[in-house]
């Protein structure tokens, strides 16, 4: 057996003084140099048998302890399953495969020595685990783990939470972890963290007998000091590139998310290998190892949780130790089953064939039994959501998340300008954008230019690395268990259809497996259930669905356990059968399936089984999913099916059986899973992540070469990018055409200017005149008065008039004249442009009012008879009195006639400017929805918008809040850490009843501490007596800073409400502190009557919380579905100022969006009478 031993017994045991000063090689620590005396020297002539298994006995003594010193990941390298073959293909190839000469199969055939070789090296490989796991849980490694690395940096957390209680056990350990680990490092640096950080040394100091005993006198000098700071330390460390290891200690929370934190830590050690190790001390809270574990599993690094109430420790070093054993146990059971399955001395056959993950023995003797097979059901509860990949992506699929790269992107990506050019007669796309932006594909094939910012794409690559995982942890979910077979039974009730044809004879061991595991793991969270057998005839468990209750399911298990294989596989029966009697009111209920369970095609024709299934499944909640087992032989002797087909075309049949009634498709074999509808939606999510990934790189490796090469254009010298410049000017320059030849005009104009200098100040304005234009006029000569008074005339500008050309001409019969208009003045247009209106994608915390201050449709200048309509539009009528009647203009049948609030007006406005408006009406109607959803989701229900920064919190605890006391403190809490701690605010909390209680004598910062206390403060109230408002209200006005009060009571004062209305206004005249009032499940007009005067008096706000659950189903069903009807949904009828404010808002802009749909329809109507008039 061997003994783990700590330093001090193994060197005496060894004859050897640790304190010894040996010269040690380079590289090689001091446990790693041992020389053993008093050693006699074998000369090949002392070998026995007994000494030589001493001799083993003390070398594997001597290694494993070497090697726990080591990291665990590497020690599994060495004494791993794998390294030490002892795996199932090792297993495999001590055995000679064989031909049967009867058949031709293959098999493998075992000796017994073999076999139980395998097997005692496989009990030794497990004790030798166990040994380990024992090693891991002793002296520091229990509560610190192994320390890694050679140059090692520790911080320590000193927070008050971690050090108060327990600070001389903690030093206690840290002393005990310095002497047995850390004094083996290379270079030591030691840093506490509280608020503030203090470290040790400046940087990392060599490991020597003083600065061991630095190390230690710091240890018992540490002190509690606030909270806990870890970012800062970080900051502090990770500076420092001397350290190849980091140990992170803490025993509380810290101040920063472990996001925060993770991120911080790939981004400062990006490009160093740098091993992080985290460890959670004595934590009787799950916060601080949950989060801890998060943070290394996002850096790659280790982490140990040690706990002293739990008397164990969670670790890397464990787990990996661990997962070997289990793989060991498992290839025990795997020769526990050859045993099992052939008791004969000589041979144990496998079947060569696929993965050996499953055996197998001749088809004339039955699969072997699984241990207890027979042993009643261990029912297990789920505790996880039973949903579908499909149902489950809606929530956590890359949309859902916000997570596609196209709407990253959409903020900042532009369409390419491209506007149409008189000259070049022809539309011209801008370059601007090209020069600043990146060019980029879009999802429908056009190319946008992108704003491309690396911290967002930076961020948004980490977080399709963090869905990728929660993909990854949901495949592993999907691949074992009973959802390896069945997949994800996620509807309330089901019925389960089993193959038990004669096909199935040799595999019905396996199949009620199967069935065992359905049972155990996923039946029990389902409303009903019933199971049907069909071979050539239909046996059904029970007559018709009943509860999954733990009766039920051990009765069905032995019912199952019952079951004989016979006859073929009449399918279409055990549907009828299911469908008929099962689901006969299938239309009264939602989420309902049948599983069908089976190994081979139907007797009946597919097109027959899918026309069924289409019927029956058409106008319910009623889907057929199918599971497919796919074996790899028939019995055939005497009941021969009526159709067989290979396990594709099998698979082909079913699929389309599937689809004809709107299931999913699970197909799996002895060698796992071959295809899964679950697991490919999973799989393709996931290579849409990895896709968007790869084009988050590229664009910003474009960025990185963009920037690249502008920094070598400014890097080249002044002289060449001049040379550059002329030679480009050159290439554009145009070229140089000869002179025309002069005529006589301009040979006179010449010599006049070069001889004749007296006369060429009044003949050179005359001789240097050019023409206007191709018909030249010479200008009438002018005396020099009245060229003088035109100078001296003062210009007056007229006013612009429009410009009118006519052109006549003669007619081809007769003299008669015609006239033409060429220029026509332009028309005054009665349309405005509509604007592109640009929204917050983040919620603000502010109230609605303020909110539609900026956000309403009147400021957004999208009102639609504003927009619509203007002054000349008006319909026009005059009385005729020849008619004697009211007679409308010639031009109203050119216009279609709208009544806009009792008015009859043209609507003159084109459609492409109507198309916009509604395009922009939608975009400012789904905003509006999702800051519905906001107001009505979280602590923001029940309490509303948290506004100012200072507040109050009265709570009523009368008698009349007993039966939802309890659901008012889930909410408060809540609401306490998320939005009080979230925006760091300062608070207080007052219950009152027939007295007032007081949680703190003044408002408190929303630390995590406080925000604790107040929790556990509210956890103790109980209801009892009466509703004393005005008592909770004038302490709280007694409370200094406070900005605003939150009042919420269920009913009226106790006293007059007049009263308590003019109480509060003398209070206000003091300090006129607003009070925002809500109501909870009060159905009392005159107490909501009440409320809504204290808060209209005080400046506050009215919230009640009536029509939630409405509300939000309103709200996913307008934005889901899109705004097709005004009147559908219908949002109920909201109270509380916010909501009510908004949902008015909302029913404006649906009606607008009605009017302008309906608008658009008369143009498009009249656009065809006009096309259909002119053919």
């Amino acid at each position: 057996m061997t003994q783990l031993l700590d330093n001090e017994l193994f060197f005496k045991h060894l004859r050897i003084h640790p304190e010894s000063n040996v010269a040690l090689p380079k590289g090689r620590r001091s446990w790693q140099n041992v020389s053993i005396t008093g050693f006699e020297e074998d000369n090949g002539l002392l070998v026995t048998n007994i000494n030589q298994t001493q001799d083993l006995l003390r070398l594997r003594n001597t290694a494993a302890l070497f090697a726990g010193l080591k990291a665990t990941d590497n020690w599994v390298k060495v004494y791993g399953l794998e390294n030490m073959h002892l795996t199932l293909d090792n297993l495999v190839k001590k055995g000679n495969v064989v031909i049967n000469a009867s058949d031709g199969t293959e098999h493998i055939e075992f000796t017994k020595e073999a076999v139980e070789d395998f097997e005692t090296q496989l009990h030794a490989a497990i004790d030798l685990y166990d040994k380990r796991i024992q090693w891991l849980l002793q002296g520091s490694r229990k509560m610190f783990g192994i320390v890694q690395g050679s140059k090692t940096g520790v911080l320590v957390d000193t927070s008050d939470i971690s050090c108060k209680p327990r600070l001389c056990e903690f030093q206690r350990d840290l002393l005990l972890l310095i002497d047995e680990q850390l004094c083996y490092m290379k270079e030591l640096y030691l840093l506490s963290f509280g608020t503030e950080v203090s470290s040790l040394w400046e940087k990392p100091q060599a490991i020597s007998v003083n600065v061991l005993h630095e190390a230690r006198q710091w240890v018992q000098g540490l002190k509690p000091s606030g909270g806990s700071n870890l970012l800062k330390a970080l900051k502090k460390v990770l500076v420092l590139k001397g350290l190849d290891s980091l140990v992170i200690i803490v025993a509380s929370c810290p101040d920063q998310s472990s996001g925060i934190l993770s991120d911080y830590i790939q981004q400062g050690t990006a490009g160093r290998d740098l091993l992080v190790h985290t460890v959670t001390y004595d934590c009787s809270s799950h916060v601080p190892p949950a989060v801890v574990k998060s943070m290394a599993e996002d850096v790659r690094g280790s982490y140990h949780c040690y706990s002293t109430k739990e008397e164990g420790c969670e670790s890397t070093d464990i787990h990996f130790v661990l997962c070997e054993r289990q793989k060991a146990e498992h290839l025990l059971s795997i020769i526990s089953e050859i045993y099992q399955g052939r008791m004969v001395d000589s041979l144990f056959n496998l079947i060569k064939e696929g993965s050996m993950e499953w055996l197998e023995v001749p088809s004339a003797i039955c699969l072997p039994k699984p241990p207890r097979h027979e042993s009643p059901l261990v029912i297990q509860i789920p505790n996880l959501l039973t949903k579908s990949s499909a149902e489950w992506l809606k929530t956590n699929g890359l949309k859902a998340k916000k997570l596609i790269l196209y709407q990253v992107l959409a903020p900042n990506a532009f369409s390419p300008v491209e506007e149409f050019v008189p000259v070049l007669q022809k539309r011209v796309s801008s370059t601007l954008h090209e020069k600043a932006m990146m060019q980029f594909e879009w999802h429908d094939g056009t190319v946008k230019n992108v704003h491309v910012d690396p911290p967002i794409l930076y961020n948004y690559q980490k977080q399709l690395g963090r869905i990728v995982r929660l993909y990854e942890r949901r495949i592993d979910l999907l691949s074992i268990g009973s959802r390896r077979i069945w997949g994800m039974v996620g509807e309330r009730r089901a019925v389960i259809l089993i193959d038990v044809s004669k096909a199935n004879s040799m595999y019905i061991i396996h199949v009620q497996h199967c069935l065992r595991l359905l049972l155990e793991e996923q039946m029990p969270s389902k409303d009903f259930f019933n199971i049907i057998a069909f071979g050539s005839d239909v046996k059904a468990w029970q007559p018709e669905m009943v509860p999954p209750h733990p009766d039920n399911l051990q009765h069905a298990w032995r019912w199952i356990l019952a079951l004989q294989c016979e006859g073929t596989r009449n399918v279409m029966a055990a549907l009828r059968r299911a469908v008929e009697v099962d689901f006969q009111e299938k239309d009264k209920y939602e989420s309902q399936s049948i599983y069908l369970f089976t190994t081979g095609v139907p007797d009946q024709e597919v097109h027959a089984v899918c026309s069924y299934m289409t019927e029956v499944c058409g106008g319910c909640d009623l889907q057929l999913h199918v599971c497919l087992f796919s074996v790899n032989g028939f019995p055939f002797d005497e009941d021969i099916p009526p159709r067989y087909a290979s396990p594709n075309e099998t698979a082909a049949v079913f699929k389309e059986i599937m689809q004809s009634a709107n299931g999913r498709f699970h197909w799996f074999g002895e060698t796992g899973i071959y295809e899964s509808d679950d697991i490919s939606l999973i799989l393709s999510e996931m290579e849409k992540a990895v896709s968007y990934s790869h084009k988050c790189a590229l664009l910003v490796e474009s960025l990185r070469q963009r920037a690249r090469g502008q920094l070598n254009n400014q890097l080249i010298p002044e002289e060449e990018n001049l040379a550059i410049l002329e030679k480009q000017e050159k290439k554009n320059r145009p070229q140089k055409w000869s002179p025309p030849k002069p005529t006589a005009l301009t040979l006179a104009r010449m010599s006049l200017r070069d001889h004749h200098d007296g006369d060429r100040k009044g003949s050179m304005k005359a001789l240097l005149w050019r023409p206007p234009s191709a018909n030249p006029e010479i200008p009438p000569v002018q005396s020099l008065r009245e060229i003088f008074r035109a100078r001296k005339k003062p210009s007056s500008k007229s006013k612009k008039r429009p410009e009118v050309s006519l052109s006549l001409f003669y007619t081809d019969k007769g003299k008669n004249i015609g006239a033409v208009y060429k220029k026509y003045s332009s028309l005054r247009c009665t349309t405005k442009l509509v604007p592109k209106v640009t929204l917050p994608q983040e919620e603000e915390r502010c109230s609605t009012k303020e909110w539609l201050s900026k956000f309403s449709i009147k400021n957004l200048k999208l009102e639609l008879p504003s927009l619509v309509f203007g002054p000349e539009c008006k319909h026009q009528k005059h009385m005729v009195e020849s008619l004697h009647k009211q007679v409308s203009a010639k031009y109203c049948h050119i216009f279609p006639s709208v009544e806009m609030h009792g008015i009859v007006k043209h609507l003159q406005v084109q459609l492409k400017d109507l198309e916009d408006y509604i395009e922009q009406m939608e975009k400012v109607l789904r905003r509006y929805v999702r800051r519905l959803q906001w107001l009505l989701s979280g602590s923001r229900r029940l309490f509303g918008v948290i506004l100012e920064a200072n507040v109050c919190l009265l709570i009523d605890a009368s008698g009349s809040m007993e039966s939802s006391l309890e659901e008012v403190t889930k909410e408060l809490t809540s609401l306490i850490w998320e939005q009080l701690r979230k925006n760091n605010m300062k608070f207080n909390l007052i219950s009152f009843a027939e007295d007032v209680e007081v949680w703190q004598e003044c408002l408190e910062e929303a630390t995590d501490e406080a925000c604790h206390d107040a929790v556990q403060w509210m956890s103790m109230l109980h209801a009892h007596g009466n509703t004393s408002i005005l008592k909770a209200l004038r302490r709280a006005f007694l409370l200094q800073d406070v900005e605003a009060l939150y009042l919420l009571t269920d009913g009226k004062p106790d006293t007059s409400c007049n009263l308590v209305l003019k109480e509060i206004e003398m209070l206000r005249k003091k300090q006129a502190i607003p009070i925002h009032t809500i109501s909870f499940n009060c159905t009392d007009r005159g107490a909501n009557n009440f409320l809504k005067k204290l808060a209209f008096q005080t400046g506050g706000r009215y919230h009640r919380c009536h029509g939630d659950v409405d509300g939000q189903l309103a709200a996913h069903r307008l934005l889901s579905e899109g705004f097709k009807d005004e009147d559908d949904p219908v949002f109920p009828l909201f109270e509380g100022d916010d909501l009510k404010k908004l949902s008015e808002e909302v029913a404006k802009a649906r009606s607008y969006l009605a009017q302008a749909r309906s608008f658009r329809l008369l143009l498009e109507k009249r656009n065809l009478n006009q096309k259909s008039q002119s053919f």
